[in-house]
């Protein structure tokens, strides 16, 4: 338990920090003074100040933020040239998307660590055996996991989808599927007999077995690198598609009255942080890239408080000309963040319920998915 508390604190810690590592470097190239950086939301529990600049640790370690010098509002002590108000529109939309930019580059990293030490996964063109029920068709033929399935009926087969149909046109009849196995250290060629199930129980397909086309393909060590960030870059911009998706499909339900589903918070990311520790190091790292990804999607939302809202606000001036008062600015922004603390809380309680109702983690995790 205390274990699992500390792993799921470095996670957040690891894509709060980068996120606000961003915001704080591009602020400090640009001129700008960062006040404050600080982990977690007030209260604050421990400060120190290093040169112009005081690093916090907060009581709530789900935020982060940087406060820069006249960001909010301007006094006679505010230094105009170090001022982030008195910098170009184009200077301050950067730090303001630098975060987001971080955690891309994060996941990317992420990534291309998981790949380099894990291989690289590849349609390899032969139907694979990977897993067999106990007491099936294909187990009482003699089927085993590695098994390469070449032909069904006398049919040759190299996609997945190929083995599911002609199976199927086999149902209740018996049919032969020829294999080719590892036997110590040459392949054989075998002639199986069976008869697919026209009634398979749930889960487990008319033969019995579970199959792939996939591979892993390690390249040369002094190369694997290189791989690593072509792949870690492409898993980026396939999560950071996918994740959009499905955050423009909850927030389209929520404005149709719809009540969402499978959505979580802290505590639904303790839950499947703690089962992805328990399936090794680079499970854990890429669960943590997959929230990199999640977390910059999340933050350019046109919402206040975050940095899609913080960028609208630029986007309005450079349109109209003409600042925003600060005084309106800061309270759009303090109600955004209102709103976003109860959906946080909404979210929070039903993670609990479903905790409690689902009997535990393993539960939780599954009820996601409904």
């Amino acid at each position: 338990m205390l274990v699992s508390i500390l792993v799921f604190i470095l996670v957040l810690s690891v894509l709060i920090i980068s996120h606000e590592f961003g915001h704080f470097i591009v602020a400090r190239k640009s001129g700008i003074k960062v006040e404050e950086f600080g982990f977690g939301l007030p209260p604050r529990l421990f400060s120190k100040k290093i040169g112009e600049t005081v690093y916090s640790i907060n009581a709530l370690p789900f935020g982060g933020f940087v406060r820069l010098h006249g960001e909010q509002e301007e006094d006679e002590g505010t230094n105009v040239k170090h001022s982030f108000l008195h910098k170009s529109k184009k200077v301050r939309a950067m730090v303001v998307i630098a975060g987001v930019v971080m955690n891309f580059l994060l996941a990317i990293i992420v990534f291309a660590i998981v790949y380099s030490f894990s291989g690289i996964p590849r349609d390899g063109g032969k139907v694979k055996v990977i897993d067999v029920a106990s007491g099936s068709p294909a187990a009482n033929a003699g089927i085993v996991v590695g098994d390469i399935i070449t032909k069904v009926g006398g049919e040759t087969i190299v996609l997945s989808d190929e083995f599911v149909a002609k199976t199927a046109t086999y149902k209740g009849k018996r049919v032969t599927y020829e294999v080719q196995r590892d036997i110590n250290g040459q392949t054989k060629t075998l002639t199986v007999s069976l008869i697919p199930r026209e009634n398979p129980p749930s889960g487990e397909g008319s033969v019995g077995v579970t199959i792939t086309t996939m591979e892993i393909y390690y390249p040369p060590v002094l190369l694997r690198p290189f791989y690593g960030i072509y792949y870690g870059f492409k898993d980026g911009i396939f999560w950071g598609k996918t994740i959009a998706t499905g955050l423009w499909g909850l927030l389209s339900g929520i404005f149709e009255g719809k009540t969402p589903q499978g959505v979580s918070g802290p505590i639904g990311i303790y839950a499947v942080t703690t089962e992805a520790s328990k399936s090794g190091f680079l499970t854990l790292l890429n669960f943590v890239g997959i929230l990199s990804v999640n977390l910059a999607i999340l933050n350019v939302i046109p919402f206040p408080a975050l940095d899609g809202g913080r960028l609208v606000f630029i986007g309005i001036e450079t349109v109209t000309r003409k600042k925003v008062s600060r005084k309106v600015e800061a309270t759009i922004n303090n109600i955004g963040f209102l709103l976003l603390l109860t959906l946080l809380l909404v979210i929070t309680v039903g993670d609990v319920r479903r905790l409690v109702t689902n009997g535990g983690i393993d539960g939780f995790i599954n009820s996601l998915g409904k």
